[in-house]
C-alpha cells in the first residue's frame, strides 16, 4: 500500500507541476528523469504483484523433461540477484525473485511463476520486507497466512517445498554517519519470531526448513559484516553460505515424500 501510494503521489505532484493553475498551455515541459519517475509509477499501479516480468520468460520454458529435477526459487531482491547457474551449475534451477516484495506480491504471482512451471520443488524465502512494511505495517499474523497459502497451492499440485528462514541483517555498513539497514525497520525480535514459526510449521507438515539465519548471523544477532556489503544482501561469500544450505535442503526435499 506504501508503494502504491506513494506512485499516486509521484503522479499527482509532477502533473500539478506541469499543469498547475495559470498554465499558459497543455503541452508539458518534461524531463526525461521525470517520464521515467513516471512510467515507473503508471507501471506499478498496473500491475503491483509484478505479474509481468516473467511472463515472456515463462512462456519460453518447456516442460521438464520426465526426470528433471527442477526447483524454483521464489523470493524478493536476495533470490532475485541470485545468479543461480554460477551457484548450482549445470541444474535446472530457476529464479524467481523480484526486488522488494512481500509475501502478498509472491502470493499472487505463485501459479504463473512457480505452479505453471512445473517444479518438483520450490524454495521459498520470503518474509523481510513485510517485516519492513513494504506494502503496509501489520502484525505477522497474515505473513503466516500468505505462506501456509503458498504452502498449500505447491502441494494441491505436487510441488515439495522448503521453506527458508529470513535472513539477519545488521547496522554495521553507515553512509552519512547512519546505518544503511537499519534494525530498527527490521527489528531482529520480529526476524526471530517469524523464523519460528516458519520452522514450526514446516515440521508440522512435512516441509523442509531451510536454516539460512544460524550460519549467517554473529555473536550480536546481526547479519555477520563479511556476507554483506549493505546489511541486507548477500555478497558472493554470502551466497556461497546459502548455497551450501540450500542444495542439502533441496537434497532432502527431493528424497522426501510428500506429507498428504
Amino acid at each position: 500500500m506504501r508503494h502504491i501510494l506513494f506512485a499516486i503521489l509521484i503522479v499527482s505532484s509532477t502533473m500539478f507541476a506541469l499543469y498547475g493553475q495559470g498554465a499558459p498551455s497543455p503541452t508539458p515541459n518534461i524531463t526525461a528523469e521525470q517520464l521515467a519517475r513516471l512510467e515507473r509509477a503508471e507501471n506499478r499501479l498496473k500491475d503491483w504483484p509484478n505479474l509481468g516480468r516473467y511472463r515472456e520468460a515463462n512462456a519460453k520454458i518447456a516442460p521438464p523433461e520426465r526426470e528433471e529435477e527442477r526447483v524454483v526459487f521464489m523470493g524478493d531482491s536476495i533470490t532475485d540477484s541470485w545468479k543461480l547457474a554460477e551457484y548450482f551449475p549445470g541444474k535446472p534451477y530457476i529464479n524467481r525473485g523480484i526486488s522488494g516484495q512481500t509475501t502478498f506480491q509472491m502470493l499472487i504471482r505463485f501459479r504463473p511463476d512457480v505452479i505453471q512451471l512445473k517444479p518438483k520443488v520450490v524454495v521459498i524465502l520470503a518474509g523481510t520486507n513485510d517485516i519492513a512494511v513494504n506494502t503496509g505495517s501489520m502484525s505477522l499474523d497474515p505473513v503466516h497466512d500468505n505462506l501456509a497459502s503458498m504452502t498449500e497451492l505447491a502441494h494441491a499440485n505436487g510441488i515439495r517445498v522448503v521453506l527458508a528462514s529470513v535472513m539477519p541483517i545488521n547496522d554495521y555498513v553507515m553512509r552519512d554517519g547512519k546505518p544503511l539497514i537499519r534494525s530498527t525497520a527490521r527489528p531482529p525480535e520480529q526476524i526471530l519470531a517469524l523464523n519460528k514459526w516458519i520452522k514450526d510449521y514446516a515440521a508440522a507438515n512435512g516441509l523442509i526448513y531451510l536454516d539460512y539465519f544460524s550460519p549467517m548471523v554473529d555473536d550480536k544477532g546481526f547479519l555477520k559484516a563479511e556476507l554483506s556489503n549493505d546489511g541486507l544482501h548477500p555478497t558472493p561469500k554470502g551466497y556461497a553460505v546459502m548455497q551450501k544450505a540450500a542444495e542439502e535442503a533441496i537434497r532432502i526435499a527431493l528424497k522426501k515424500k510428500q506429507k498428504k
